[in-house]
């Protein structure tokens, strides 16, 4: 009787996703292209971003490692789920 959208499947937020990744490796890509992976140490409601273990990518190619990155939040594109052996090009 709560108005549901029916069936057993519980609908996921956004929100929802980002809490279930804490913790687990990401990649997180900037509007200017860059790509830094590593695992999601923590985020707020702006979308502002610490990993640790950070790989920078530049057109694919890791250019530099860190121990730990803060990312501000205007600066992503978008989150992404990863697999330690991610063996993709760009």
């Amino acid at each position: 009787m709560s108005g549901g959208s029916g069936g057993g499947g519980a609908v996921k937020t956004p929100a929802d996703f980002l809490k279930s990744i804490r913790g687990r490796p990401v990649v997180v890509k900037l509007n200017s292209g860059v790509d830094y992976r590593g695992i999601l140490a923590c985020l707020d409601g702006y979308m502002n971003i610490a990993m640790e273990q950070t790989e920078e990518y530049v057109n694919g190619q890791l250019k530099n490692k860190y121990g730990d990155a803060f990312i501000r939040g205007n600066n992503v594109l978008y989150i992404s789920t990863s697999k330690r052996t991610l063996a993709e090009g760009a």
